[in-house]
């Protein structure tokens, strides 16, 4: 049966698209078929896939409005078995004409039931750092919501806001889905890294991952050449990180 992922964060420069990339590299690299999905406006996963935005005809966009199926749409990544539903600026304005539709929530739901479960193993949703249509969409596909967060003040106060959001969800138009906490740009030098992550480990514990994805350069680089790092620097610390998370991610079954 199909996983879909959704990988969500208000807070930007948390390495949400880093996540969705990378785990959907190592997935794929552990002989899964895996599809990416960019519900993001500034299309920043489209970009790390080497596609160019504003060169695409068609987005997912075109399967929001019902115009196109994700099939039609969905394009080749440098991965084998890594594909990915492409986005561009066009979000934007799609995202104010969805929230005018009754139901509005379902599109990209009704889009990824049309596909089966014999196409892709894992769908990864990356979402826009904000909560509109766009993400609301994501969560109501979604049977997991992955929520990066960094190690600092701030991040007790979004893990509260998004677990009030999931609840919201569960009621409304996704009883199934649940979350979990993803501690990424860990830097294991800095005391306050190191006392919240103690704090996150004793108050989350059920649905933090164990992994922890550290700081790493090559992380930051492999985008710019559209390459995710299992590819640009396979023998890294991130890409080995990544690698655990997917590993985790199946002996969890989620």
């Amino acid at each position: 049966m199909t996983q879909t992922i959704a990988v969500s964060s208000q807070k930007g420069g948390v390495a949400k698209t880093t996540t969705c990339l990378s785990l959907g590299a190592s997935l794929s690299e552990m002989g899964h078929f895996v599809l990416l999905v960019d519900l993001d406006p500034q299309a920043h996963l489209t970009l790390s896939i080497g596609l160019t935005p504003k060169e695409l005809r068609r987005t997912v966009g075109d399967v929001l409005l019902g115009n196109n199926s994700l099939l039609s749409v969905s394009r080749e990544s440098s991965v084998q078995g890594l594909d990915i539903v492409p986005a561009n600026q066009r979000l934007v304005i799609l995202e104010k004409v969805l929230q005018g539709r009754p139901d509005f929530q379902f599109q990209l739901k009704n889009g990824l039931q049309s596909l089966g479960d014999d196409f892709y193993d894992f769908i990864l949703i990356d979402c826009p750092p904000s909560l509109g249509a766009l993400t609301l969409n994501a969560l109501t596909a979604a049977n997991l919501l992955i929520i990066p967060v960094q190690c600092e003040y701030f991040a007790a106060h979004t893990l509260l806001n998004y677990r009030k959001l999931v609840e919201y969800m569960r009621k409304k138009t996704n009883p199934r889905l649940k979350y979990r906490v993803l501690v990424t740009m860990y830097d294991r030098r800095n005391k306050i890294c190191q006392v919240t992550l103690e704090q996150m480990q004793r108050g989350l514990n059920r649905v933090l991952f164990e992994t922890i994805i550290e700081v790493d350069t090559k992380l930051r680089e492999s985008p710019t050449l559209g390459q995710p790092i299992t590819l640009y620097a396979p023998t890294t610390r991130g890409a080995e990180q990544y690698r655990a998370l997917a590993k985790e991610l199946l002996n969890n079954g989620q």
